[in-house]
């Protein structure tokens, strides 16, 4: 239930779902006629019948904020059970819309409306059936692609042999560090600061990754994470984020001051 769910945030993309769902709803209706629709007339058919697949898209639009702010609060997760209440929710509201538009619009004044209970029954329940598949289907495959998307944005910092390596976006990464025949990469995992051991040499990583800033022979940088200089012991040193503090050496100074001060000007 805590596993990660495949997700896409993209408004867009859930708008696109809203509108399949409003055409399905209306197909389904059209054609499986679980309303006596033959017995309404075409015009009464073109006006309750699309009606009905706009509340259905209505319903699901409904909670995009709720979806929204869910997400913002896990640090950009969506779990399995966060998908399953969700959808739960949508179900129960979509059953109550149904209900009071089918009450209050379609039999509005005739004598002898639906029983809640057949209504459900017969008509709701069944009609969800093949509706929930259509909603579950659409998120999961948005989710993947998103997801198949964002991975292939990722760079892999690989380790020696069959030394597992670690793969991060490449503004992640605030700092790495020579230990002996590792390296110690420091990087942000949602808000908090971690530090990842890799069998794998500091110069490897300077060649495959020019982008990182090299301030020492121990020591590469992101100058996207960098904050302020600072000077104790006569040694120049970088503050990154997280307060993560990195020597300059004077082989490299006059290089990593004329990057850091032109990224800052």
């Amino acid at each position: 239930m805590n596993k990660k769910y495949p997700f896409d945030s993209s408004i867009k993309h859930h708008f696109i779902i809203a509108f399949g769902l409003a055409i399905w709803i209306f197909l389904f209706l059209y054609f499986t006629e679980p309303l006596d629709v033959s017995e309404l007339t075409n015009s009464e058919q073109l006006i309750y019948l699309p009606l009905y697949g706009l509340l259905g898209a209505f319903c699901y639009v409904l909670f995009l904020p709720i979806q929204h702010l869910l997400y913002k609060k896990n640090n950009e997760k969506w779990l399995f059970k966060t998908e399953i209440i969700f959808l739960a929710t949508f179900i129960l509201i979509g059953i109550i819309a149904a209900r009071l538009f089918y009450l209050y619009v379609v039999v509005l004044g005739e004598p002898n409306p639906y029983t809640l209970g057949y209504h459900l029954k017969s008509i709701i329940l069944p009609a969800l059936a093949t509706i929930l598949p259509i909603i579950i289907l659409g998120r999961f495959a948005f989710g993947k692609y998103e997801n198949k998307k964002i991975e292939a944005q990722k760079i892999e910092i690989k380790g020696e042999g069959n030394y597992e390596g670690l793969r991060l976006f490449f503004n992640d990464i605030i700092s790495i560090q020579s230990s002996d025949n590792y390296i110690e990469v420091f990087y942000i995992s949602g808000n908090e600061l971690k530090k990842n051991l890799i069998r794998n040499k500091l110069s490897v990583i300077a060649d495959e990754f020019p982008e990182l800033l090299r301030t020492h022979r121990s020591y590469l940088m992101n100058p996207y994470h960098f904050l302020k200089w600072q000077t104790a012991n006569n040694k120049l040193l970088v503050i990154l984020f997280h307060h993560i503090e990195v020597p300059v050496s004077r082989t490299y100074q006059t290089k990593v001051k004329a990057i850091l001060n032109s990224t800052t000007e």
